[in-house]
């Protein structure tokens, strides 16, 4: 019997490749596309380390569209999942045209190729971001969304997921699932596979690799006086591998139920700044250095999933905590050799 073939875009980066391993241990065959921007090639010697299976591997922007065309001609793909896209918030608001041009451009070059092949379901890796500034801290997918998004990042995310309906409605074949993230930390049992951006760290949990391993002296925490426990900025932290799972639930399911599926995926509860340094140091058995600075713009003082959605249509929940991921952390950053400060 044939294997379902998937084809990843951005399967290199954090949240790709551990879908990549989760995928392909599931029995999916997996292809992945990618232009290496923000993650690195050794990425696939990974994956097949784990997995003793290496995916087939196109060097593609998705912007150009003469090449993904062959790519599809060749793949003959069942599915995609979009992971793809430029993602630093305060980099968005420095480069808005960029982020269009990459985001929207590439979904829709992405889109017209899979049209083009008749491959009818996508999987696309949305964002808590599109919430905006909701009215409650725990978010569900019946929420408004596209109001009040301070940036562009946000902002192109929130456009592909209106545009993914608008090709829904065009043509009843296609199906979409949308996957809206909270905060993915951790990284694989491994140590293999974990979160290394080319770029500079803009989420905290690279940041706080950074400052233990000594590449930054010490963590900035913005702002401590929110209406929060301990008056920092409370969010729903994810292990990358838990996400990765409902990646594998959202395959299964999609086209057995509504044409178009929204998912939360998120673990429901949400830990301050604070209680992740703690976390951290706890884990490693030293201290991380720190300091409170003044708060950013946009901040919201609390912003957790309602997972229940997904946990009732996909079968799908967390299982790790917040002390495996920082286990897997700093297994991860010890295997690629850094030395805990």
């Amino acid at each position: 019997m044939k294997k379902v073939k998937i084809l990843l875009t951005g399967g290199t980066g954090f949240i790709g490749s551990h879908t990549a391993v989760e995928l392909i241990e599931s029995g999916y065959e997996v292809e992945i596309l990618d232009n290496l921007y923000n993650s690195k090639i050794e990425a696939l010697d990974h994956i097949a380390e784990i997995t003793g299976v290496r995916p087939k591997f196109y060097k593609v922007d998705i912007r150009d569209k003469s090449v993904m065309k062959q790519v599809f001609a060749e793949g003959e793909f069942d599915a995609v999942i979009h992971f793809a896209g430029l993602k630093a918030v305060a980099e968005s608001v420095e480069k808005p045209l960029e982020y269009y041009e990459v985001n929207i451009g590439g979904t829709i070059n992405l889109l017209e190729c899979m049209q083009e092949h008749s491959v009818h379901k996508i999987i696309f890796s949305s964002s808590a971001t599109v919430y905006g500034e909701p009215d409650s801290p725990l978010c569900v997918e019946s929420l408004p969304v596209g109001r009040d998004l301070a940036n562009p990042y946000g902002r192109t995310k929130y456009f592909i997921e209106e545009i993914l309906r608008d090709v829904a409605v065009s043509d009843p074949k296609f199906q979409v699932t949308i996957l809206r993230y909270f905060n993915p930390i951790g990284a694989h049992a491994s140590g293999l596979l974990g979160e290394d951006p080319n770029d500079k760290p803009n989420n905290l949990m690279p940041i706080v690799m950074k400052v233990a391993a000594g590449e930054i002296s010490e963590l900035s925490i913005y702002g401590n006086d929110y209406d929060t426990p301990d008056g920092t900025c409370i969010r729903d932290y994810i292990h990358v591998v838990d996400l990765a799972k409902g990646h594998v639930a959202a395959v299964e399911k999609i086209g057995q139920d509504e044409q178009v599926q929204t998912y939360n995926l998120g673990t429901g509860r949400g830990l301050s700044v604070m209680e992740i340094v703690k976390a951290f140091s706890k884990a490693s058995g030293k201290a991380l250095p720190h300091k409170v600075v003044g708060r950013r713009a946009g901040d919201l003082a609390a912003l957790c999933a309602d997972p229940s959605h997904a946990e009732e249509k996909l079968s799908w929940k967390t299982k790790l905590t917040i002390d495996d991921a920082m286990r897997d952390t700093i297994n991860y950053l010890q295997k690629q050799g850094a030395k805990l400060k």
